[in-house]
Protein backbone atom coordinates (compact mmCIF):
# COMPACT_ATOMS: atom_id res chain seq x y z
CA UNK A 1 0.00 0.00 0.00
CA UNK A 2 1.41 3.13 -1.07
CA UNK A 3 2.28 5.63 1.74
CA UNK A 4 -0.54 8.38 0.24
CA UNK A 5 -3.36 5.18 0.04
CA UNK A 6 -1.97 4.26 3.71
CA UNK A 7 -2.23 7.50 4.87
CA UNK A 8 -5.78 8.16 3.49
CA UNK A 9 -7.07 5.31 5.25
CA UNK A 10 -5.63 6.30 8.84
CA UNK A 11 -7.10 9.74 7.73
CA UNK A 12 -10.33 8.47 7.69
CA UNK A 13 -9.81 6.08 10.70
CA UNK A 14 -8.49 8.83 13.39
CA UNK A 15 -11.63 10.26 15.88
CA UNK A 16 -11.53 12.56 18.48
CA UNK A 17 -12.71 10.55 21.71
CA UNK A 18 -12.41 11.11 25.33
CA UNK A 19 -10.13 9.62 27.63
CA UNK A 20 -12.53 8.08 29.76
CA UNK A 21 -13.95 6.02 26.53
CA UNK A 22 -10.10 5.19 26.20
CA UNK A 23 -9.26 3.39 29.16
CA UNK A 24 -10.21 -0.26 28.21
CA UNK A 25 -7.41 -0.05 25.86
CA UNK A 26 -5.31 0.98 28.58
CA UNK A 27 -6.50 -1.60 30.83
CA UNK A 28 -5.97 -3.89 28.35
CA UNK A 29 -2.09 -2.68 27.71
CA UNK A 30 -2.90 -1.50 24.12
CA UNK A 31 -3.40 2.56 24.49
CA UNK A 32 0.15 3.99 23.20
CA UNK A 33 1.01 7.68 23.64
CA UNK A 34 2.02 9.79 21.33
CA UNK A 35 3.60 13.04 22.01
CA UNK A 36 1.68 16.17 20.98
CA UNK A 37 4.74 17.44 18.95
CA UNK A 38 4.53 14.30 16.78
CA UNK A 39 2.12 13.85 13.15
CA UNK A 40 -0.19 11.19 14.48
CA UNK A 41 -0.61 9.69 11.37
CA UNK A 42 3.17 9.55 10.47
CA UNK A 43 3.46 7.51 13.76
CA UNK A 44 0.76 5.42 12.57
CA UNK A 45 2.13 5.00 9.63
CA UNK A 46 5.23 3.72 11.18
CA UNK A 47 3.91 1.49 13.61
CA UNK A 48 2.06 0.21 10.68
CA UNK A 49 5.20 -0.56 8.68
CA UNK A 50 7.32 -1.69 11.72
CA UNK A 51 9.52 0.79 11.81
CA UNK A 52 11.40 0.06 15.35
CA UNK A 53 14.21 2.16 14.45
CA UNK A 54 12.52 5.39 14.32
CA UNK A 55 9.96 4.55 17.15
CA UNK A 56 12.69 3.63 19.37
CA UNK A 57 14.44 7.19 18.76
CA UNK A 58 10.95 8.21 20.06
CA UNK A 59 10.28 6.05 22.73
CA UNK A 60 13.81 6.79 23.93
CA UNK A 61 13.12 11.09 24.11
CA UNK A 62 9.95 9.89 25.87
CA UNK A 63 7.53 10.93 22.76
CA UNK A 64 6.20 7.80 22.41
CA UNK A 65 5.17 4.83 24.02
CA UNK A 66 2.59 2.62 26.37
CA UNK A 67 0.76 5.29 28.23
CA UNK A 68 2.15 4.74 31.86
CA UNK A 69 -0.65 4.81 34.81
CA UNK A 70 0.78 8.61 35.92
CA UNK A 71 -0.27 9.84 32.51
CA UNK A 72 -3.53 8.06 33.07
CA UNK A 73 -4.73 9.36 36.02
CA UNK A 74 -3.87 13.54 34.66
CA UNK A 75 -5.74 12.34 31.58
CA UNK A 76 -8.95 11.22 33.24
CA UNK A 77 -8.27 14.24 36.50
CA UNK A 78 -8.19 16.42 33.04
CA UNK A 79 -10.96 14.66 31.23
CA UNK A 80 -8.57 15.19 28.46
CA UNK A 81 -9.72 14.94 24.87
CA UNK A 82 -7.49 12.93 22.66
CA UNK A 83 -7.11 11.97 18.91
CA UNK A 84 -7.38 8.37 18.68
CA UNK A 85 -6.56 5.88 15.79
CA UNK A 86 -5.97 2.24 15.72
CA UNK A 87 -3.32 0.06 14.27
CA UNK A 88 -4.60 -3.02 15.58
CA UNK A 89 -3.57 -4.34 18.38
CA UNK A 90 -2.70 -0.54 19.39
CA UNK A 91 -4.97 2.47 20.11
CA UNK A 92 -2.50 5.86 19.12
CA UNK A 93 -3.51 8.40 21.36
CA UNK A 94 -2.72 11.78 21.56
CA UNK A 95 -4.05 14.60 23.16
CA UNK A 96 -5.88 17.33 21.51
CA UNK A 97 -4.50 20.80 21.77
CA UNK A 98 -7.24 23.44 21.59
Amino acid sequence: MSDDVLDDKLNLETARISWQELQPHFARGAAVYVDAGLDLIATARLMSEDNATELKKWMDAGKFGLVSEDQARRFLADNQEMWAVVVAPWVLIQPCRD
